[in-house]
């Protein structure tokens, strides 16, 4: 007899996401559903306003990529008055989405997603000399020494044991603890737990980073159309030799901790990525990110380069057309069709769910049941993110191939075996070695062009009726935003965001999103403990929506709204 689990809301993520899944006997997911349960609302907002206010706002989207919506909505407005920015803001900008991408995958797994492998009360069983040879271990596979030592291993394990002897475990609280499901060592356990709180000092650096070109930390300010306005930043040795350091910091813990981390990853559920589990769609999209020349941003060379790869062929990688982005509303709450974006509208339509069954409420999953749209390409279902951008870069860049390679090599594992949640998981970790070494080349390139070069905004010419487009990448995968302007204001705007690609619902086919599809034959080893479904939808980092939330931790409901207005906030 099939059961359905309800999770509302998943934890440790960015907005308010809702899964139902159905298990049969064996506790096998047979199907399930990703729901969005939170309006957005910020695309109607941009309607009427200054084109050049469309970056202030548009990043408010989220609370975490801040910065990489604003500079996607900036873009999208270049591109839409022909507007090629000067090379040392092009260089800052890069500089910039470097440090996001390496502070969003660091948080992303030490912060939300690695306590779906770490027990953290298995850690108080560990011998600390014990842990430290595990960290020894898999950080001479990676060819360093391990960025922890016996004093910090000695000083979070007292700590730990201190918080669950006196009963406040905190935000460890209400863990699956214990779980089968969890297969690291104790030793090993506690070896990860102590990277785990090392990871809060690297956040603080790249904050820092972030602040020094972009003015301030998470919502930066420097980004304007025609290029950047951090020139006398830029041009102080001193704050740009701190964010050097800082930099250099980072990159000694991504490839000292973060690595060796992930070498141990594949090393214990190497099982889990032979077997593809939480592989999902196996259809993947990349815009490209990084720009490496000046000029049209949507047709330059890029660090990370565009592709598409269908039914995981790898050798037969397709070029990515912004024409062929469609997005669908049969399963979401708004009115409309298959729309391009130009096109599309964001035209509010909750229809509810269907029904409660012993209190607890469940999807119309046979009509609409996610306030998110759900994106094609090429009328293909497609996951985006650092998976998709590894798989293509394997293929099409050298650099990115090299590191790969060397993972690959050193993991005994094969590049098929990253279609899995654990390779999603270690993939965003190789892009973020991949980027704390780049980082420098941005740097240096920067610092050279300065000494005959200030130049940081362009001159432009306003365009009264218009439209343009940015499409590149965000930490979590494809962003594009559209924008279409008629006397001077927004006519219309749109976003795909890269958690709409990931997260949304069927589409009018009937065809799961990438989370959906994910889950199909995941197996629990507890269905009162969905801890593997968390570890697969997890592995994409979900980013839903930045949003308030009001909710009692008993479960009672607290009030009722119906959302009748086009304006969510």
């Amino acid at each position: 007899m099939a059961n359905k689990i309800v999770i509302d809301p998943i934890t440790r993520i960015e907005g308010h996401l809702r899964i139902e899944v159905v298990v049969d006997d064996n506790n096998i997911v047979i199907d399930a559903y990703s729901s969005s349960t939170m309006f957005r609302g910020i695309e109607p907002i941009l309607k009427g306003r200054d084109p050049r206010d469309c970056g202030l706002i548009a990043m408010r989207i989220c609370g975490v990529c801040t910065v990489t919506h604003y500079q996607r909505s900036i873009e999208a407005v270049e591109n839409a008055y022909n507007i090629v920015v000067p090379k040392n803001a092009r260089l800052v900008r890069n500089l910039i989405q470097s440090t996001l991408f390496m502070h969003d995958h660091l948080v992303h797994y030490y912060h939300l997603h690695s306590l779906d492998w770490i027990d953290v009360i298995s850690a108080l069983n560990a011998n600390e000399n014990d842990a430290l040879n595990e960290a020894t271990k898999y950080a001479n596979i990676a060819g360093v020494t391990p960025y922890i030592t016996l004093d910090d291993i000695t000083s979070i394990k007292a700590k730990l044991k201190a918080l669950n002897d006196a009963g406040k475990l905190g935000i460890f609280s209400k863990g699956y603890w214990g779980n089968s499901s969890y297969k690291l060592t104790p030793a090993q356990n506690l070896m990860a737990i102590t990277n785990y709180f090392k990871a809060f000092e690297i956040q603080r650096f790249l904050g820092s980073m972030m602040a020094t070109l972009g003015g301030k930390d998470p919502h930066p300010q420097s980004i304007v159309v025609g290029g950047v306005t951090s020139i006398k930043n830029i041009l102080d040795n001193e704050k740009m030799t701190n964010f050097y350091n800082l930099a250099l910091n980072v990159r000694d813990f991504i490839k000292r901790a973060y690595i060796p981390d992930m070498y141990m990853l594949a090393d214990v559920y190497k099982d889990d990525m032979i077997n593809q589990v939480g592989g999902g769609l196996k259809n993947f999209l990349v815009y490209g990110g990084f720009p490496l020349e000046d000029g049209d941003l949507n047709s330059v060379e890029m660090f990370f380069p565009q592709g598409v790869i269908y039914n995981a062929n790898l050798d037969d990688i397709k070029d990515f057309d912004a024409n062929l982005v469609t997005e669908d509303v049969t399963h979401a709450w708004y009115s409309g069709g298959n729309d391009k974006p130009y096109e599309a509208d964001t035209i509010p339509n909750y229809t509810g769910f269907k029904e409660v069954v012993d209190n607890v409420a469940y999807l119309d999953t046979d009509g609409k049941y996610s306030w998110i749209k759900s994106p094609l390409y090429n009328d293909e279902r497609m996951e985006v993110g650092p998976l998709a951008r590894m798989l293509v870069g394997y293929k099409k860049s050298n650099t990115i191939k090299t590191y790969m390679q060397n993972f690959l090599d050193k993991s005994n594992t094969n590049i098929n075996d990253f279609i899995s949640a654990v390779g999603r998981t270690i993939a965003r970790a190789i892009e973020s070695e991949i980027i704390s070494d780049k980082i420098f080349d941005f740097f240096d390139e920067l610092k050279l062009n300065l000494q005959n070069d200030t130049s940081s905004v362009a001159s432009y010419t306003e365009i009264p009726n218009t439209q343009g487009f940015s499409t590149e990448e965000a930490p979590r995968g494809a962003l594009g935003h559209w924008v279409r302007i008629e006397n001077s204001k927004v006519a219309n705007y749109q976003t795909v965001v890269p958690s709409t690609w990931n997260a949304a619902p069927r589409d009018y086919k009937g065809r799961r999103g990438a989370y959906e599809e994910s889950l199909i034959g995941v197996k629990l080893s507890n269905i009162d403990e969905p801890l593997e479904i968390l570890r697969v939808v997890h592995s994409f980092d979900p980013c839903i929506a930045c949003a308030v939330h009001v909710m009692d931790v008993r479960g009672k409901k607290l009030s009722q709204f119906n959302v009748n207005s086009i304006c969510g906030i």
